[in-house]
């Protein structure tokens, strides 16, 4: 499906108005979590409301501007007691001052991760933390008595690096990490860029995963972006939930499309190697002492142009199933597991 200019200008218009209005995920799903994990959720005095967007890649999208305002506008409506972006969001230079200063001003508690691409064309750490205002590049913050602990994924000196973007928690954060974990009586949710289970988990995962899973009675959820796909997977008791890109589904130069007009992609060269979703996508995430659950109310959209599949692009043995690469972010519960 090819869009002429004036399709492309209408769907932009339309693209906050359809978030704002919110949409509806195809199902809901129910996640068992350990009974002593959903001890810790009652901890906490009252619901905790998180809003949740991934991998904008302000740098790749002509829209992404709008797109982060279809997030803030339909914040406004849901009234979050915090917002999260899970990296991958805008280079931290003054070329992208209006969608970062959005975010920023959308809520008093706006907090950011740090993803691999935000570090491309010549950014850095420093500059992520410096110009987006984060306290480090990881860091814990206490939201209504839930505990978030953002972890980089980007460190050097994985032993089994291979090449390309690192994917790993170094040594100095595993420490942290396991201090905190004993230090904080929960609940808590554990927050990165790169999975830590699942697709494209940084390489100490399996290290990763066993620390957590040895405090699943503290750690209640871990969240990552990165995969542009929507799934959980629980290990050792812990929900690990993928959340779906705000733009797109990578699909690479052998899948190379044109979705939008021709001056749309001359002008932004990159979106030919994706398949990007209509309306943006997000989450709330809400934590709730009172009923013991965690729920994820989530977004639908659908593809501009063709999907994936259309354009031949191979299922991956561990998405074979053909329900995580999806222009969606399903609705979900997580429940006690009694037993």
């Amino acid at each position: 499906m090819m869009f002429d200019s004036s399709q492309a200008a209408a769907s932009n218009r339309t693209l906050d108005r359809r978030a704002f209005l919110g949409t509806v995920a195809l199902g809901s799903f129910a996640i068992s979590l350990p009974r002593a994990a959903m001890a810790a959720v009652g901890r906490l005095e009252k619901p905790v409301r998180l809003g949740v967007i991934a991998d904008l890649h302000q740098d790749v999208m002509h829209d992404g501007l709008e797109r982060m305002k279809a997030f803030t506008q339909r914040m406004e409506v849901v009234k979050p007691d915090a917002i999260l972006q899970l990296g991958d969001f805008a280079y931290p230079n003054a070329d992208n001052s209006d969608v970062i200063d959005l975010f920023n001003k959308a809520h008093p508690t706006s907090l950011h991760v740090i993803g691999n691409h935000d570090m491309d064309a010549g950014m850095t750490r420093k500059n992520c933390i410096d110009v987006w205002g984060m306290p480090g590049r990881y860091y814990e913050h206490e939201v209504g008595g839930l505990h978030l602990l953002v972890l980089d994924g980007n460190d050097a000196g994985s032993p089994t690096y291979t090449g390309g973007y690192a994917a790993y928690v170094g040594e100095e954060q595993v420490a942290w990490l396991k201090a905190r974990l004993e230090a904080i009586d929960g609940p808590i949710v554990v927050v990165s860029h790169q999975p830590l289970a699942g697709p494209s988990a940084v390489d100490n995962a399996v290290e990763i995963q066993k620390i957590l899973g040895a405090a699943s009675d503290k750690v209640i959820l871990a969240v990552n972006g990165h995969t542009h796909m929507d799934e959980v997977i629980r290990v050792d008791g812990v929900p690990y939930l993928h959340v779906n890109s705000a733009s797109y589904n990578w699909v690479g130069g052998n899948h190379k499309n044109e979705s939008y007009a021709q001056e749309i992609h001359q002008a932004h060269p990159w979106i030919s190697y994706t398949c990007p979703y209509r309306d943006p996508l997000f989450a709330t995430l809400t934590v709730d002492p009172v009923s013991s659950t965690v729920r994820v109310e989530g977004a639908t959209s659908s593809w501009v142009g063709k999907s994936p599949s259309e354009l031949g692009v191979a299922r991956s043995e561990d998405r074979a199933d053909g329900k995580q690469v999806v222009p969606l972010i399903r609705d979900r519960e997580l429940v006690r597991k009694d037993t």
